[in-house]
């Protein structure tokens, strides 16, 4: 059998721009031998629609998006379809939603299947807004059977995944009992550290346990926090990749279900390569979706802003992205030379703005107030805020959109300022650990030198009083990481942290920050999410609580 897999990038709520998508790829086909056209799952509404689901006016446009790809598919009538939305079911005493995949073809709607499987974990909550499938059933399409699932529906395998031993159904076991030769699941699932090799696994094992090939088609794109990386991939009945389509970007393609394992797949990505592209995609498209073109990043020498800086350029190009730097009293001058010679690198525009005198108007205006003759907390975030509202000033001027450049590291400890250097309307490394910046700033430079190595290599600081260093405050990165690692991803307590064999005063140290901090991460920009746990969508902790870790 072939089938035409489109891997593609919708739009949330364009129902317009996503049916026209879809009936691009559908005139496409016109000269294409194909018998099965696959799009991902909520393909016509956007993944994730959230509470907009609860608008009737959006469902409506739902079902009339469906009746145009259905006007669409006569243009490939021997062609089917299939197609992922949300459908209300207007028959159902509460008028249920359903997610939902539609086969369609020469105009009419064939079959519906619903998901059966709604997660309600991590950054997934389905079961607010879907009824589940009370049934699923196989479709027939040119010489096969077809067993189709919805994303959820193929991770429900305690072997490898022991938190789906909740769910009661099997919908993958059934749609083999019920006689599917073939396969298909309509997905969006969203990009994060390791889920490349979790997602291979699980499929390749349903694939041998039914003796059956199976075929992923996933969306490609960033909506909001999310990224998804698309990989779409086939796998045959021993349960053998035969095909994978390339990661974080748009693709369509036509394969043959019979076509033999070899070198039809592409290669896993590195997984430091993976989260830059997947920052990239996600930066890209968060700009697009949202209407900005250009972007103002705070350039202070460090690796921290170098980094975003290169994400900004590989996303929108060098035209698009403006740096900015603001020595103050502190700033050492390689500082200023290493954030110039960077933006030189990158064939960005890079502008001076000192803050000293503004500084110096400040502590004038508080001296009558409070001592202000030491360096203290008070001082150092009074730099800080000045830096933010700089920035601030030159986006409300020309429409750049402020890049904040904290990263996960810092921002679950509440290492940086409120209004400060938290300003921003996105946090491109916002989940992304200290030593994987680094990591990011030496992918960067594999060819030749992007960031100055000097900038990798120099002593992190804020440099917000004399001499000052990150490690002065702060555990050492290799260690904070780790432990923030076991704490939010895995959610150890203290005890079975410090029983790894870390020292317990610097357990109860990160573990009392990130708690004490939930209340600045809560006004922070909102980051890309990258690893299996992030502080922002998918993490919900109280502000007034007391905690016992």
């Amino acid at each position: 059998m072939k089938i035409t897999i489109a891997q593609l990038n919708p739009i949330v709520g364009d129902f317009r721009g996503n049916v026209k998508l879809a009936g691009d790829t559908i005139a496409s086909l016109k000269d294409v031998e194909t018998d099965l056209l696959v799009f991902p799952e909520m393909f016509l509404s956007g993944y994730p629609p959230q509470d907009l689901l609860e608008r009737p006016r959006f469902l409506n446009k739902s079902g009339m998006a469906l009746d145009m790809v259905c006007e669409y598919s006569r243009e490939i009538s021997s062609v089917a379809i299939l197609i992922g939305l949300p459908l209300l079911d207007a028959k159902s005493p509460n008028g249920a939603i359903y997610n939902s995949v539609a086969m369609i073809q020469d105009g009419k709607v064939l079959n519906i299947q619903r998901k059966s499987l709604l997660p309600t974990y991590d950054v997934f909550d389905e079961a607010r807004y879907f009824k589940p499938a009370t049934d699923v059933d196989v479709f027939k399409c040119a010489d096969e059977t077809l067993g189709v699932s919805i994303c959820e529906d193929f991770w429900n395998d305690p072997a490898l995944w022991p938190r789906s031993g909740s769910y009661t159904t099997d919908p993958v076991s059934t749609l083999a009992k019920k006689g599917a030769t073939l396969m298909i699941n309509l997905s969006a699932s969203p990009f994060n550290i390791g889920k490349e090799r979790l997602r291979r696994r699980l499929i390749s094992d349903h694939a041998k346990r039914h003796g059956t090939p199976f075929l992923f088609v996933n969306q490609v794109g960033g909506n909001d926090e999310l990224i998804f990386d698309g990989r779409s991939m086939l796998f045959d009945r021993e349960g053998e990749l035969v095909y994978a389509a390339p990661a974080f970007r748009e693709h369509v393609e036509t394969i043959d279900t019979n076509m033999e394992s070899g070198n039809n797949g592409f290669p896993p990505q590195y997984e430091i390569e993976s989260i830059y592209d997947a920052l990239s995609l996600g930066l890209e498209d968060y700009m697009r979706k949202c209407g900005f073109s250009k972007t103002v990043i705070g350039l202070s020498g460090g690796i921290d802003s170098a980094v975003s800086l290169c994400l900004a350029v590989s996303a929108l190009g060098p035209r698009n992205t403006l740096g900015i730097g603001m020595p103050s009293r502190y700033s050492s001058p390689e500082s200023v030379t290493d954030a110039r010679k960077l933006a030189e690198n990158l064939g960005v525009e890079f502008k001076v703005v000192p803050i000293d005198s503004t500084y110096s108007c400040y502590l004038d205006a508080l001296s009558s107030e409070m001592d202000v003759s030491e360096v203290t907390e008070t001082e150092e975030n009074i730099q800080a805020r000045i830096r933010g509202n700089i920035l601030m000033a030159f986006s409300n001027k020309y429409g750049n959109l402020v890049l904040s450049t904290g990263n996960k590291s810092e921002l679950a400890v509440g290492y940086c300022t409120l209004y400060g250097d938290m300003s921003g309307g996105i946090s491109v490394l916002g989940d992304v650990p200290k030593t994987k910046v680094f990591e990011l700033a030496k992918y960067i430079n594999r060819n030749s030198e992007v960031i100055p190595w000097v900038t990798i290599e120099r002593p992190p600081s804020a440099e917000l009083r004399p001499n000052q260093k990150d490690q002065d405050t702060l555990p050492p990165y290799e260690i904070l990481d780790k432990i923030l690692y076991l704490f939010v991803e895995e959610n150890l307590c203290l005890e079975e942290i410090v029983e790894k064999g870390y020292d317990e005063d610097t357990v109860k140290w990160i573990l009392h920050a990130v708690d004490s901090n939930e209340y600045k991460r809560r006004q922070s920009a909102l980051s890309f999410k990258v690893t299996t746990r992030s502080l922002g969508i998918g993490r919900r902790m109280p502000i007034a609580a007391r905690t016992e870790c």
